[in-house]
């Protein structure tokens, strides 16, 4: 899937080593995972499929958002949508959400 980034600073976070956004050595890695498997997965069936990741919809004032797993405390939300034939994943935020 093709990801795209509400906020410069995740687009960032993915590919420059030496930038943290402000987050943990282990978010940061933790993140750089998911966009991959983000990258790799045809659709967010794959995600699914990925108990480990406890990817969910949310609801309530998120509602149209997913949560992906970074770590026992943080999420990784996004949103999916289509553009032309390709479907596309938002990234949202890095959030402590508890």
């Amino acid at each position: 899937m093709e990801p795209d980034f509400e906020d410069d600073d995740l687009r960032r976070l993915e590919c420059d080593a030496a930038f943290d956004a402000g987050f943990s050595r282990e978010i940061v890695k933790a993140f750089r995972k998911r966009m991959q498997l983000i990258r790799a997965a045809s659709d967010e069936r794959d995600f699914y499929a990925m108990k480990s990741l406890h990817f969910e919809q949310l609801d309530g004032n998120r509602l149209g958002q997913h949560s992906m797993r970074l770590n026992k405390q943080w999420r990784l939300i996004l949103k999916l949508s289509k553009r032309e034939t390709k479907k596309v994943v938002v990234i949202v935020e890095i959030t402590d959400y508890h």
